[in-house]
């Protein structure tokens, strides 16, 4: 195969796709959906034997326990993988909506109105269901998709969009609307980052060198989605209970996923009564703890922290733990090691949460909830393409709005500047 051809063919597909794929009507996209989600439980079986392949081959190379789980296809996650495109396709369309209509004093009549973002290049690691969950957003975005997962789930990726685009073209859409890079090789991932030819926007989704490498090297524009180094400070007045069950959520539900807890401030007023009771509970989760020496003192069983593990998004059953002494030193903390993702406060203090909110840079930040819910379902969002961690267009988990751009569209009666 040649790389390069194969990548410019895959862009020319696409372009040509999403000039269609901006006129598709609502229930045409709609039954495009429907009938992908169909044709996933249908063929079940097929993916189910890619998938195989895939855990087999990291297995033999060594990929964790938690890279392993979120290769793994079950029959729940492909339930729920078609679950997604049907949610999808209930969710308003958001293309042609009109963003705000105003006339001028001279008689202009001015729309802004959303459009598709066109061609949309997503970049992404070892989540299979990230193929699905792309695929659909793009769609109903009205815009075509280019994808390029990690080779870890390679023979997975190969078959689920074989089956999707199979099922899209056959309900309406054009051939190219979904596209798959058909190899494994590194090149194909630089030539993508300069395909602005035919690639309007380009979303990486991983770990953080994936998202660097693409930030760094990539000449098309680039929405860049967030390592997850998320922390939850416990108030002096936090409630117990609560504390416990948010940590304990937000650590061990899924611990490879961006949203997952990392790191934990607790103030020292409250240090020697809540982290025996939150130790006994980590444990019981099979969760290592690394602190730092003030919780050494508390805990003298716990691991101490390096310098390094403030930083780290662990994406394994591993919680820093640091004893601080203020709320400001809290928000210190997170300014200093946070990415800007999800940041909990857990209080009864109103104006402590109050602060916390004002004053925290994160795409989403909460009070006395697990950072667990950043993510587009939870929402109300459908299916996500991933969590940004940017300021610029999106924010936060970026849903089928946020995959439109507008344009404004002007009536007039023979007026001149």
């Amino acid at each position: 195969m040649n790389i390069e051809s194969h990548v410019i063919e895959k862009g020319m597909l696409a372009k040509s796709a999403s000039r269609i794929m901006s006129t598709i009507p609502t229930n045409i996209k709609n039954n495009a959906l429907l009938s992908m989600a169909d044709a996933l439980i249908s063929r079940k079986q097929e993916i189910y034997d890619a998938n195989s392949l895939d855990m087999k081959e990291g297995k033999s190379n060594g990929l964790s326990a938690s890279l392993l789980d979120r290769l793994l296809l079950t029959e729940d996650r492909i339930k729920s993988m078609s679950q997604g495109l049907k949610e999808v396709a209930l969710l308003d369309d958001p293309i042609g909506e009109v963003v705000r209509m105003f006339t001028r004093p001279n008689g202009l009549q001015i729309g802004q109105v959303r459009v598709p973002l066109g061609v949309i290049g997503i970049i992404y690691e070892a989540r299979p269901n990230v193929t699905v969950d792309a695929a659909a957003i793009c769609i109903k975005a009205g815009s075509s998709v280019i994808l390029k997962g990690g080779k870890e789930a390679f023979n997975s990726n190969m078959k689920i969009g074989e089956i999707i685009s199979a099922a899209a073209e056959k309900a309406g859409l054009p051939k190219g609307c979904i596209n798959l890079i058909e190899t494994t090789e590194r090149e194909a991932v630089n030539k993508i980052m300069t395909l602005n030819q035919y690639i309007d926007v380009l979303i990486p989704r991983g770990g953080a060198g994936l998202i660097n490498a693409v930030v760094n090297n990539s000449t098309v524009p680039v929405i860049e989605t967030g390592v997850g180094n998320c922390h939850v400070f416990v108030d002096e007045s936090a409630d117990f209970k609560n504390a416990i069950d948010i940590i304990i959520n937000g650590k061990t539900q899924r611990p490879a996923v961006c949203n997952a807890l990392e790191t934990v401030l607790v103030h020292t007023a409250i240090a020697k009564d809540f982290l025996p009771l939150l130790y006994k509970s980590l444990c019981n989760n099979s969760v290592e703890l690394r602190g730092c020496e003030k919780t050494l003192k508390i805990l003298p069983q716990t691991i101490k922290a390096e310098e390094s593990d403030w930083e780290n998004e662990f994406l394994d059953l591993i919680l820093a733990v640091k004893i601080v002494d203020s709320l400001d030193e809290a928000m210190e903390h997170i300014y200093k090691y946070g990415t800007k993702h999800s940041e909990a406060i857990l209080t009864k203090d109103y104006n402590n949460s109050q602060r916390f909110l004002k004053e925290v840079d994160a795409a989403a930040v909460y009070i006395n909830a697990s950072t667990r819910f950043t993510d587009g379902s939870e929402f109300g969002f459908g299916a996500e393409i991933g969590i940004s961690t940017q300021k610029l267009h999106a924010r936060g988990p970026m849903g089928i709005k946020e995959l439109t751009s507008s344009k404004y569209i002007i009536y007039g009666n023979g007026q001149i500047r």
